[in-house]
């Protein structure tokens, strides 16, 4: 789908390649717009399940804190993404990939902040800090990790974000946590505005092309969003005072919220990292197929594995989330043919500008939350399917099934009841409520110490005659 008036087919496989102004342009805002929603969903999320987002009090000041996470979202997702594609030192892959907040720490940011407002906040962010200086580290010793995270490792614990997150979707798009016990709560009108956002974007994605369908999402959005000011959902009064209410630029403050340190946040981020920098290898390689048909070098995937903890890193002094490589970069390159490096810096330093000037975030926060819902549906859900397409490489026999089963049994079960734990200490109760780090370590654990094989009569008893009937061996044997 490349176009020829861009460059040579050579020139357009070179990372180091910049195409004519007037099209790296316009090709480097079009990355952005690809994870544009996906990126600021979680500061809104994080800001409503510690109780000053979408139905508090903090509506009648403009929601001043969230607006300042939807900023720094966007402002480190640019800076991040600057790290990756001009990168210095040996940090920094130098290839055109897209960073942004990731969905993968929102699992466990949720239990970290539930209900206690901006006050979780430093330890929050002092755990984003840390956890981003390991993920750094992490960059030195990918490749002998990698191990540890075959596909039923990595297919489960993404299966598990997804299935964290897809309780928040329907939250959303019925009227909110806050609107729970509310009559309006559920109502046709709330279910509409997301159905509308829903099927636009299953529209977009299955008959559109090009920049339409990868943008199918924040075009969604954006009807859904007209649909809400026609049935009064948001006026264009609210829309003008939240944007004459906002500061026209407005740089970051290191330590906003203060410093602390919180054994189950550390925990928590240190852990997810190695989930994190996994998916990144995965990224970086698909980049280099896709864009440039080769295999990613060490240097490339250490150069990525580093930028992802710097980036985090930084954000976290700043008030900013954990950043990572965005997979929907992958399928971007694929379908424009352009591998520059330099296109994405184009698509950074937009994200930069949106981000030091708090009149985008404060239209972003005029969203309705029943909007936002139909598209977080879509990129919950999705982010279930790619855990599932990542366990269909797995090799179903008797021995990955059990891991499967007892590492889904208990991570699901305790996010589904947390109060099963309610007597653990506090640093402990909220790593468990989470689910999805003990899924993960069980199953890395029980991957790594089961015997290779299991026998046939040894899964019967308890699987209803279900068992799998693969052969197969330890990944990688």
């Amino acid at each position: 789908m490349s176009d020829a008036t861009l460059g040579t087919p050579a020139q357009l496989r070179d990372p180091n390649y910049t195409p004519p102004l007037h099209k790296a342009i316009p090709l480097g805002i079009q990355h952005v717009l690809a994870m544009f929603v996906s990126n600021v969903t979680p500061a809104i999320i994080i800001a409503g399940a510690a109780g000053f987002g979408f139905g508090s009090d903090a509506g009648a000041q403009g929601f001043p804190d969230m607006t300042y996470l939807i900023q720094m979202s966007m402002l480190f997702a640019g800076i991040a993404t600057l790290i990756q594609t001009i990168g210095f030192g040996p940090v920094g892959a130098r290839l055109p990939i897209v960073q942004g907040t990731s969905f993968a720490f929102i699992p466990i940011m949720i239990p970290l902040v539930a209900g206690k407002g901006v006050e979780a906040l430093p330890a929050l962010f002092g755990g984003v800090l840390i956890g981003g200086l390991f993920h750094t580290v992490l960059g030195a010793f990918i490749g002998r990790i990698r191990f540890a995270l075959p596909p039923l490792v990595t297919g489960l614990v993404v299966t598990m974000i997804g299935l964290a997150l897809v309780k928040v979707g329907i939250q959303y798009a019925a009227g909110g946590v806050p609107a729970i016990n509310e009559p309006e709560y559920g109502s046709l009108l709330n279910w509409s505005a997301a159905l509308v956002v829903i099927f636009v974007t299953l529209a977009l994605k299955f008959y559109a092309r090009g920049m339409l369908s990868v943008s199918a999402v924040v075009i969604g959005i954006f009807v859904g969003y007209l649909y809400g000011m026609v049935v009064g959902m948001v006026s264009v009064e609210a829309v003008t005072t939240s944007w004459d209410r906002a500061a026209t630029l407005a740089l970051p403050q290191p330590f906003k919220y203060g410093f602390e340190i919180s054994i189950a946040a550390v925990v928590g981020f240190c852990l997810m990292a190695f989930v994190s920098a996994v998916e990144t290898v995965g990224d970086v390689s698909g980049i280099t197929k896709g864009g440039a048909g080769r295999e990613a070098t060490e240097k490339e995937i250490e150069g990525a594995t580093y930028a992802d903890g710097v980036g985090s890193a930084v954000a976290g002094i700043f008030g900013g989330f954990p950043n990572t490589s965005f997979s929907q970069n992958v399928g971007l390159i694929a379908m424009t043919g352009v591998m520059s490096r330099h296109v994405v810096t184009i698509g950074a330093l937009f994200l930069i500008l949106c981000g030091l000037v708090p009149k985008v975030g404060a239209v972003i926060r005029t969203i309705p939350i029943e909007v936002l819902g139909g598209g977080v549906i879509v990129m919950f859900g999705m982010v279930v399917a790619a855990g599932i397409s990542m366990l269909s490489d797995v090799n179903w026999n008797r021995r990955n099934m059990v891991i499967f089963a007892i590492s889904l049994s208990i991570g699901l079960g305790l996010q589904l009841d947390p109060k099963a734990v309610q007597y653990l200490p506090d640093t402990v109760r909220v790593l468990m409520t989470s689910g999805l780090l003990p899924a993960a370590f069980i199953a890395i654990v029980l991957n790594l110490v089961l015997p290779e094989e299991l026998a046939a009569e040894s899964t019967e008893e308890v699987s209803g005659g279900m068992a799998g009937h693969g052969e197969g061996s330890l990944p990688g044997k």
